[in-house]
């Protein structure tokens, strides 16, 4: 790889993307504070400085700490007009640093309340999304100069677990206080599964897939079937959380049972030991016969280094990532952030960790970044994305052109 395509500037210039953030767990500092000061919500610390030191740490002890800081800002979620700006400021933070197309997903039962119902929470989200890129793409480059425009898409999350987190679930709960959790859970997931069905009918918004987040062990993926089965024959797209905090199993069921067309975070396909299930008594086999279905099938992983590093204290530094088992396996995959605020990172953060401590080339580079968009839930007809696709990746060799020819 040469000194040049390891420049932060040049990486930035590159047309990217991210399929796996969250938007409520990538509102700006500043933001957060100025909405919960408006709304007289209790925060740790009330500058930017001391939420680094007190919430948005550097690493945590699990995943579960990890969820907790979003808490804190889905409470500033609460209404339209705030959901609008969130998504706004996101989209720019994206656009500047060249991410050209983004899915950002989130959980909208976390947002229902006697100010915004399940419609209102995805438009004031459109809302703000729809305007950054209105915006972006009336810029002279964009219209005249052949780089591709700003697109966008939003995922809908279920929940694998929750309590009364919000008015919405704490309704829930209490209206079927004789259902068990598990059931409640079920209905959840599918009553989401119907609303972003109909909403992406009756309003044409961009809601481009499903996914389902949230602790993942002791909480099995095919529990939901039903909801996913739903968006499926609905011919919605489809991820879902698993290999993050558990094992392969989780992957397995994410892709048989869901029909997942990406995997998010993916980390312990790559770990027989984490198998336990009694049934499989080759655990290695397993492992190769999963890999190679995923590999041969192109099911892409969303793959979130930094995020791992601070779920997963067990994975110790960088360069024991199982990133490289699935360059080695020929798995496709794309990077991704996670949370850009409480991962501390951006997309083009994530491609330099990824060339600074695996062995990448240049093809293999551009493999990963353009797999983002090829593999993305890009809305609208298959020829659009396909031309979308194709105009990213003559833009990447614009750039990579462009600075072999200063560079001589």
């Amino acid at each position: 790889m040469s000194e040049q395509l390891l420049s932060i500037d040049v990486i930035k210039k590159l047309p990217k993307s991210d399929l796996h953030v969250h938007l409520d767990g990538s509102i700006r500092l500043e933001t957060l504070i100025e909405i919960a000061k408006k709304e007289k919500l209790d925060l740790p610390s009330y500058t930017v400085e001391g939420l680094h030191e007190t919430l948005f740490k550097d690493q945590y002890a699990s995943l579960e700490e990890y969820l907790n800081t979003f808490a804190y800002s889905c409470a500033v979620m609460q209404k339209p007009e705030y959901l609008e700006q969130i998504a706004y400021e996101f989209a720019l933070d994206n656009q500047k640093e060249g991410v050209r197309y983004v899915e950002a997903r989130f959980a909208p039962q976390l947002l229902i309340n006697r100010y915004q119902d399940m419609k209102a929470v995805f438009e004031g989200i459109n809302k703000g999304f729809s305007r950054a890129q209105h915006e972006y793409n009336q810029q002279t480059e964009i219209v005249k100069g052949g780089a591709p425009a700003f697109h966008y898409g939003m995922i809908a999350c279920a929940m694998r677990n929750f309590g009364p987190f919000s008015d919405y679930y704490k309704t829930l709960i209490h209206l079927l206080s004789h259902s068990d959790m598990l059931d409640i859970r079920k209905l959840a997931s599918m009553e989401l599964a119907k609303a972003v069905v109909q909403l992406r009918s009756a309003t044409g918004m961009p809601i481009v897939g499903f996914d389902l987040a949230g602790a993942e062990a002791g909480y099995p993926a095919k529990d939901h079937w039903p909801a996913y089965q739903f968006v499926h024959d609905a011919f919605m797209h489809k991820t879902v959380h698993a290999g993050e905090a558990y094992g392969p199993e989780s992957i397995f069921q994410a892709i048989t049972d869901l029909h997942a067309d990406r995997i998010g975070h993916g980390y312990y396909l790559f770990e027989p030991s984490k198998i336990k299930d009694p049934k499989i008594e080759d655990k290695e086999k397993y492992v190769f016969n999963l890999c190679q279905y995923i590999a041969e099938k192109r099911i892409t992983i969303e793959v979130c280094l930094t995020s791992n590093l601070q779920t997963n204290p067990a994975i110790g530094k960088i360069e024991n990532h199982h990133f490289s088992d699935m360059l080695k396996n020929r798995i496709s995959t794309t990077f991704c952030t996670d949370n850009r605020t409480v991962s501390k990172t951006t997309v083009t953060d994530e491609i330099c960790l990824a060339l600074q401590h695996f062995p990448i080339s240049e093809k293999t580079l551009k493999s990963c970044i353009i797999h983002g968009f090829r593999r993305s839930f890009f809305p609208g007809a298959y020829k659009g994305k396909s031309d979308y696709v194709r105009q990213c990746a003559e833009y990447y060799d614009k750039v990579l052109d462009k600075v072999a020819e200063l560079g001589t």
